[in-house]
């Protein structure tokens, strides 16, 4: 069978499939698409056949690798097998994070002569300002949310680890909503929120006559998870005498109400939260180890603001759509945008929300200047503008940009480095300058 005859019959096999598919060759051209993918990507209004990958997806003038990013394509060629990375693709919607999964085509000499890449959106975050739902798209979001999507499919336990104020339950929903128990309820336990006497009675429930006060039946909260997920957070305020009676719960998959004698079948998925360093207080006797293997099969380190401050900008407009009525069309000043990107948010995306309310109360006119925000926030700081990091206001940082370019005698990993912004965020911005 000749190539195009053998390309003929592998584009007729990936029309059966609903997600977005294309078949490459080994200079990142793209030979064949299937119909979900001219559909979701906009492949019919615009050219793509011949086309670098690279350059449809990303706008890029070289592969992903050379551009701060990881290439499937390199990783498939060199182990002749499957790779899958998540990555932010131009879409006819604005950038999207896409999951690409690619699997080289050998030859009888198990040479690669080709590829298929299969693509799927990530709709539980988004990559442009959003009212609902994760928002971000810099190196240690993007690293997150990939691990996200790596578990969810699966049952096994997820740890979230963080500071307070990363935004932990709602990447527990992301797990969620990206799981087969999409369907079934989220339930939330504030671990923090409640006593040793009432954790019982809250998680597993209680008969009626259990205690003073138990009038009726009450189901409790892993009852009201079944089919769905149980998002514990802050674990690490359990207190010990309960531990062992979770870890009995999550072992086992049984349970029995207060005051009753009759064992129950718990089915719910778990993620659990902490800000707290439980590998310390296992070493400490102040948390089992038995219940920190269980529960930690698959931890997730959720950056906090100050390893993402290209998010900034992204994450203040997400707030201010979501925070506002209808006649609050609210933005930030590059002034303020710098003075916020220059601060150390200590309490992370929480208060980040917090210093925004608060300034909106000031923006009469719709602008939210630095005279809006509390006094001394990101002063300390600031730096001269040519040694500034980027601030997301084009028209005060690119002579910076120009500047820093000039001066610099490292390489580009290391220039990206001394900003505080990935590779990839470089060298889209220098693309943009047109500096090669």
């Amino acid at each position: 069978m000749d190539r195009q005859a053998t390309l003929q019959a592998l584009l007729s096999y990936l029309e059966q499939e609903s997600q977005p598919m294309i078949v490459l060759d080994t200079d990142y051209r793209i030979l064949a698409a299937n119909t979900a993918y001219r559909r979701q990507f906009g492949a019919v209004e615009r050219p793509y056949l011949g086309q670098h990958c690279y350059r449809i997806s990303h706008g890029y003038d070289v592969p992903c690798d050379q551009a701060g990013e990881h290439c499937p394509m390199r990783k498939a060629f060199e182990t002749r097998g499957p790779d899958r990375v998540l990555h932010i693709h131009h879409t006819p919607r604005g950038p999207e994070h896409v999951n690409v999964e690619l699997r080289p085509i050998l030859d009888e000499d198990q040479q690669v002569v080709a590829y298929v890449e299969r693509l799927s959106t990530v709709r539980s975050a988004s990559a442009r300002p959003s009212a609902e739902g994760l928002v971000g798209r810099s190196e240690a979001f993007n690293t997150a949310l990939e691990a996200v999507q790596r578990v969810a499919p699966s049952s096994l336990p997820v740890l979230l680890l963080g500071e307070s104020g990363t935004g932990k339950e709602m990447f527990a929903r992301a797990v969620h909503e990206a799981s087969s128990r999409a369907s079934g309820p989220f339930v939330v336990v504030d671990c923090s929120g409640l006593t040793e006497s009432l954790f019982e009675s809250e998680l597993f429930g209680y008969e009626k006559g259990a205690f003073t006060g138990a009038i009726t039946r009450k189901p409790g909260l892993v009852e009201t998870a079944d089919g769905g997920t149980l998002f514990l957070d802050e674990m690490g305020d359990v207190p010990l005498s309960m531990q062992v009676k979770l870890l009995r719960l999550i072992e086992s998959g049984t349970y029995r109400r207060v005051g009753s004698v009759e064992t129950r079948r718990a089915d719910f998925r778990l993620v659990a939260a902490t800000h707290k360093p439980l590998e310390q207080m296992v070493s400490q006797g102040l948390f089992r180890q038995d219940l920190y293997f269980r529960i930690a099969a698959f931890p997730i380190h959720l950056p906090a603001l100050r390893e993402r401050p290209d998010d900034i900008p992204l994450l203040a407009e997400s707030i201010l759509q979501r925070g506002g009525g209808a006649r609050d069309q609210l933005h930030l000043s590059a002034e303020a945008l710098a003075r916020m990107r220059a601060y150390h948010w200590p309490g992370n995306i929480r208060e980040l929300r917090n210093v925004l309310d608060r300034a909106r109360l000031y923006a009469d006119d719709g602008v939210i200047r630095a005279k809006d925000l509390p006094p001394g926030l990101g002063e300390a700081g600031m730096a001269p503008v040519a040694h500034r990091r980027m601030a997301g206001a084009r028209e005060t940082d690119d002579e910076a940009l120009r500047e820093q370019v000039r001066q610099f005698r490292g390489t580009r990993r290391e220039l990206a480095r001394a900003l505080g912004m990935s590779e990839r965020t470089l060298y889209r911005r220098l693309r943009d300058l047109g500096i090669g």
